[in-house]
């Protein structure tokens, strides 16, 4: 039996990915492995492995991630200055999701839902 899910992406830079998601985006970290990172925020973990010759435009790791309250969350991440996707504007989809999405500074497509 499933029970959870805890994406595993990859990142060159352990700083800067400790930066973009606790100081930006509010994680918390749970463990550092060295060459692997553990995160949290609220009910959602993110693993990371270390890929320093990771060549970002060829990245295309991505996650889906379901929120409540969508629209708090988006406007609370453009009042910080965090970079929407370039396509990922919040909007609703036609099957069945408000969603906006944002890149890491890895490329890791971060895909945010919420039920309309």
């Amino acid at each position: 039996m499933l029970t959870e899910i805890h994406p595993k992406l990859p990142m060159r830079d352990k700083t800067k990915t400790i930066a973009y998601y606790v100081d930006g985006l509010g994680f918390t970290l749970l463990s550092d492995y060295g060459d692997n990172l553990l995160l949290t925020k609220d009910q959602i973990e993110l693993h990371f492995f270390a890929f320093p010759t990771l060549l970002p435009d060829e990245n295309y790791g991505g996650v889906y991630i379901r929120v409540n309250d969508i629209e708090k969350w988006y406007e609370s991440l453009l009042h910080q200055n965090i970079a929407i996707h370039p396509n990922g504007a919040l909007a609703e989809k036609p099957w069945g999701q408000k969603e906006f999405s944002l890149l890491d500074p890895d490329n890791n497509l971060l895909t945010f839902g919420e039920e309309v």
